[in-house]
């Protein structure tokens, strides 16, 4: 699918080696349908096949975790050893194929693991559970506290569990590679383990990895060297920050700043805007949004840090992805519930910008069916 002038979020985006037909991004959103195994199963072939053929530049998958308590669920998908590697190569497959550009996230979900899935209560894992064969396991932080009232306390870790963790995102680096994904991202953001060193509310340590803005920096910096060592030199690598904590006392845009200004110089190309997530769980009260509420971070990090953005975060229509992207306000635009509402929202969206009046984005049998119809809406009644 290739854009007019006209449509500048149709415009291609080349970062390194890699080239996205258009500026939109399916953002990485968990499902929690995985095996105990860390496997995808039937339905994450349904569900990656129908973003692959919806028009996309590029498709993220679900974080994957970088090891077995790095999982929000039991029903997380992982990169930790060999097999779910060979496991994702055809979805990553399947994506190019379509058109795309393979990408995943990495994740360690720290103090917020050891849960169960949101819609059955998304409460720590207890006995109970155990007894059903999901057993509750320990979790790491920076600092030994809970992410919510009465969830699991966390274990503050050491330095070899630091270094381990470390060699994990490493490890799942190279895997995501030999996968066949050809963009990959840190989650840093939303309350997991990389956020909970990045925030003063959540971290409180008193040594080299706590403190000061540079400490507290420190594990997100080292995680990122050893992903980037990692991961090929014509390869692009994004980090999604929670850009403001969003609370008194909390990870500023100020700091968010100067973290992509860090970023920038060990290789990362972009940093995906997103926020919150440290605060009193909202998975059951959701807060209205006007339509991206982030894009300002988005918009300042790029400016400020001289770094590509990503925005995300209800971004619903056409018009408005397309102006964010005219106006200089972010380089891609990530699309989350609207894809899944409808998977083909970036196909619709190229028709109402303009940027595809032959149906050229659709595969070609669609393509085809809908040119019939629309030759037959255009036919003069009998």
């Amino acid at each position: 699918m290739t854009g007019t002038p006209d449509s500048v979020l149709f415009s291609p985006l080349t970062l390194r080696g890699v080239t996205m037909r258009n500026r939109v991004m399916i953002s990485p959103m968990q499902q929690y349908m995985a095996g105990a195994d860390g496997l995808p199963t039937a339905f994450h072939d349904q569900h990656y096949g129908r973003q692959a053929i919806g028009g996309a530049g590029t498709v993220m998958t679900e974080a994957l975790a970088v090891s077995p308590e790095g999982r929000v669920t039991w029903h997380d998908l992982g990169l930790w050893n060999d097999a779910q590697q060979d496991a994702l190569r055809p979805i990553a497959a399947m994506v190019e194929a379509a058109g795309a550009v393979p990408a995943t996230q990495l994740i360690h979900a720290g103090r917020k693991g050891s849960v169960g899935r949101p819609w059955e209560g998304y409460d720590p894992l207890t006995a109970t559970d155990a007894a059903r064969g999901t057993p509750p396991w320990t979790t790491l932080a920076a600092s030994a506290l809970p992410a919510n009232p009465g969830w699991h306390e966390p274990l503050a870790m050491d330095e070899d569990a630091i270094a381990r963790t470390i060699d994990a995102y490493h490890g799942a680096t190279l895997r995501a590679a030999r996968a066949g994904f050809r963009f990959l991202e840190i989650h840093a953001a939303h309350g997991y383990l990389i956020h909970s060193f990045l925030s003063p509310i959540a971290n409180r340590r008193e040594d080299r990895w706590g403190g000061d803005l540079d400490g507290r920096q420190r594990f997100l910096l080292a995680v990122t060297e050893a992903v980037r060592a990692g991961w090929p030199s014509d390869l692009p690598l994004s980090v999604r920050l929670s850009c403001i904590d969003d609370q008194p006392g909390g990870w500023t845009i100020e700091d968010s700043v100067a973290a992509a200004i860090a970023l920038k110089a060990r290789g990362v190309d972009l940093v995906d805007c997103s926020s919150g997530g440290l605060g009193e769980r909202t998975t059951t009260r959701m807060i209205r949004r006007q339509e991206g509420y982030q894009v300002p971070f988005a918009e300042r990090i790029r400016r400020e840090a001289g770094m590509p953005t990503i925005a995300v975060g209800l971004i619903r229509t056409p018009d408005y992805a397309e102006a964010v992207i005219r106006e200089g306000r972010a380089d891609l635009i990530a699309i989350g519930r609207e894809a899944l509402f409808n998977p083909h929202w970036v196909l619709h969206a190229a028709q109402a910008l303009g940027a595809d009046p032959g149906f050229d984005g659709w595969p070609p049998s669609w393509g085809w069916w809908l040119e019939k119809r629309a030759r037959a809406a255009r036919a003069p009644a009998t």
